[in-house]
């Protein structure tokens, strides 16, 4: 296996890593929370300028950290899309000078291809098929891997991303950036059955309802509506009790959801990932609700579920291995299906 030095830009976390053989060399991250935290979410602008102020320092300190120099790095790899255009490109800027100063192999990777490959760093032997289930701040899908770089995608969210619901949630019962977190927190104190909450299913036109795919709008309105009416009460907000009913309906979503295409599509393991796979409701209820099934559940470790490169660096050791190279006239996007993919690689546009 390849020995690859990843940066990871997309969002608020300045990354740094090397990985060999799946295993982690170093790992650095540098976290904007606090940055952000007084804007209520992420400020692009922001989020750029703060990624150039700490790269250059990040990048020494992986190389420190995991005791090797130039020489011994095979690959280079930066996360191109999805994310937020100018903090993407701050990455991939500094990933592409250094393949072109130290003449290395460049490798541009899928931000969610990351976020799958984040349990390999601790299952070693995982290989597809398997169903993996992303949940983020930003995307929400049930993916079929079938082979390395070869997706289907079986299900998404048709509005919010769980995690971005997680935030509105938070920012509605006035708790503070960033919500995933903070709600979980809260809900271990709450209970989950003091409010039935809707949801979300989604309709066909033929009738009956998408097995697959997921709506978090109504559900955050439904919070809205819960909040103004206790409001109107005059007493004072049970937040422990809404947070854990909140929580606990999002969890169930899901796991029912990714249980339902493991099953489906026969396959024995089911891979979390994304921030929301740090959420403690979703990990309960996916691996209570895959027992009966002889279902397999990974969920990567904390720190490997926020924005990592350590996650982009294993993606892209693979990659590698497999002969992959991106061009180093590679651009940022802000949206990319993971699906696409195999279109950041010379000569594997119709892969």
């Amino acid at each position: 296996m390849a020995t690859v030095l990843a940066i990871e830009t997309s969002c608020d976390e300045t990354a740094v890593a090397i990985v060999k053989n799946r295993e982690v060399s170093s790992n650095v991250v540098s976290s904007q929370i606090a940055v952000h935290q007084q804007y209520g979410g992420v400020v692009p602008e922001v989020a750029s300028r703060s990624h150039l102020e700490v790269i250059d320092g990040a990048i020494a300190q992986a190389l420190a950290e995991a005791q090797l120099n130039w020489s011994d790095i095979d690959g280079i790899a930066a996360t191109c899309t999805p994310g937020l255009v100018g903090a993407l490109l701050v990455g991939l800027t500094a990933g592409k000078t250094l393949a072109m100063l130290h003449q290395k192999p460049f490798l541009g990777i899928h931000h969610l291809e990351g976020h799958l490959y984040a349990s390999y760093l601790t299952e070693p032997s995982l290989e597809p098929p398997f169903i993996c289930l992303l949940v983020s701040g930003g995307h929400t899908s049930l993916i079929d891997v079938q082979a390395g770089g070869v997706y289907e995608t079986l299900g998404q969210t048709r509005d919010d991303a769980a995690g971005e619901a997680f935030d509105k949630v938070a920012r509605l019962l006035k708790l503070g950036y960033p919500g995933g977190p903070i709600i979980d927190r809260l809900a271990k104190s709450g209970n989950p059955k003091a409010f039935k909450l809707p949801e979300g299913k989604i309709g066909l036109p033929e009738g009956g309802y998408h097995p697959y795919d997921t709506s978090f709008s109504g559900l955050k309105t439904a919070v809205l509506r819960l909040v103004e009416k206790l409001k109107a009460t005059g007493e004072e907000l049970p937040v422990n009790d809404i947070a854990a009913s909140f929580q606990d309906t999002v969890a169930r979503a899901l796991s029912k959801r990714a249980i339902a295409c493991a099953r489906d599509r026969s396959r024995d393991t089911i891979v979390v990932g994304g921030g929301v796979a740090a959420n403690s409701a979703l990990r309960e209820h996916l691996l209570a609700d895959a027992a009966p099934y002889n279902l397999r559940v990974l969920f990567p470790p904390l720190k490997y579920c926020t924005d990592n490169a350590a996650m982009i660096a294993c993606a892209a050791a693979d990659r590698l291995n497999r002969g992959d190279r991106s061009p180093l006239t590679l651009g940022a996007q802000s949206r990319m299906a993971l699906t696409d993919a195999n279109q950041l690689y010379l000569g594997n546009s119709q892969k």
